[in-house]
């Protein structure tokens, strides 16, 4: 057989190695080199949503304490109370009469009721009962002052002149309960971001894990990734956007349930508006509505466990691939 006679064979799969795939070439930017869904992806989701959850209500109570303290301070600042005790030898209701008038006659007051005899002893029943005769206790007499929204009351001359004109007379501007009141608030909005940072710390820990156990199973293409010449700002990426959608995901599912939460409390609160247990509920927290600023502080609460989730996965896969190093 001459060589003319020789079969000519193509040189398609000549090259070594060659598998479709032209030497060298990277898989495609769409190929993750995590699992988009696992059994761990999935607890994690569930974790977060948790996490969320717990400090999104957490936030909206934060949110409803300020404002009720906001609106106790602003109610107990625009009165004062006149208080008259009983002197030996002198009317107590002519007294009453004349401090009323002098507050009446006072910049800045909006309004004067002295309270009635009976009026001022039924004030003392949640402490000594019904049904007690007071006409022998020296039961001091009550006068509310209202002072106007637009005028600032002069409350040192007022206290001097109603010394000056009315033995037993005393003016009380409720000036140690609103320093109580905004040291409370201090100490609840206080106490409601300490557990959003521990919430915030177990979040990142959790991501942490899950980012090392991710790194863990894929460790073999990890490791050819990098060796090959892959960057860590690719392989980092990779996590980082897988971790981002995990927190975003749990973070919308917990902060939709609290929004949903405060929602139907709101609504329930309409529901019993008027009764005994709704006023009481009123003065202590509002309406239970958070209002605009309150679901805008959970919604930007979900984008901030999801920066936060996104963020400890990449430092966390910075950090192993330097130990691989």
């Amino acid at each position: 057989m001459t060589d003319a006679d020789a079969p000519a064979y193509e040189e398609t799969n000549s090259a070594p190695g060659s598998s479709g795939m032209p030497d060298g070439a990277m898989p495609d930017a769409d190929t993750s080199i995590v699992p988009a869904d696992s059994i761990a992806g999935r607890a994690l989701v569930a974790v977060i949503a948790i996490m969320t959850f717990l400090a999104a209500l957490t936030l909206g109570a934060v949110v409803l304490v300020r404002a009720a303290a906001v609106e106790w301070q602003s109610a107990v600042a625009r009165e004062v109370t006149i208080q008259i005790r009983t002197v030996p030898g002198r009317d107590i209701d002519a007294e009453v009469k004349k401090a009323a008038d002098i507050a009446t006659s006072s910049a800045g007051i909006a309004g004067v009721r002295p309270y009635s005899k009976a009026e001022s002893a039924r004030l003392l029943e949640p402490w000594l009962g019904s049904g007690l005769s007071l006409d022998d206790l020296p039961v001091p007499r009550l006068i509310v002052v209202r002072t106007a929204s637009d005028a600032v009351p002069d409350f040192a001359q007022l206290r001097q002149k109603l010394t000056d004109e009315v033995p037993g007379a005393t003016l009380d501007d409720h000036r140690g309960w609103i320093d109580r009141m905004r040291a409370m608030a201090r100490a609840a909005v206080a106490a409601g971001i300490f557990v959003l940072i521990l919430v915030l710390i177990a979040a990142m820990l959790s991501v942490a894990f899950a980012t090392r156990g991710a790194m863990a199973t894929n460790r073999p293409v990890i490791e050819v990734l990098h060796f090959i010449g892959a960057k860590d700002g690719f392989i980092a990426g990779q996590f980082q956007r897988h971790f981002l959608l995990l927190g975003l995901k749990g973070g919308v599912i917990g902060g939709a349930a609290a929004m949903l939460v405060f929602l139907v409390a709101g609504l329930i609160g309409d529901w019993f508006k008027g009764s005994a247990a709704e006023g009481q509920m009123s003065a202590l927290f509002g309406s239970f509505a958070i209002g605009p600023e309150g679901y805008g502080a959970i919604a930007g609460l979900i984008v901030l466990i999801a920066v936060v989730t996104a963020g400890t996965s990449r430092l966390t896969v910075y950090r192993t691939l330097g130990a691989i190093e």
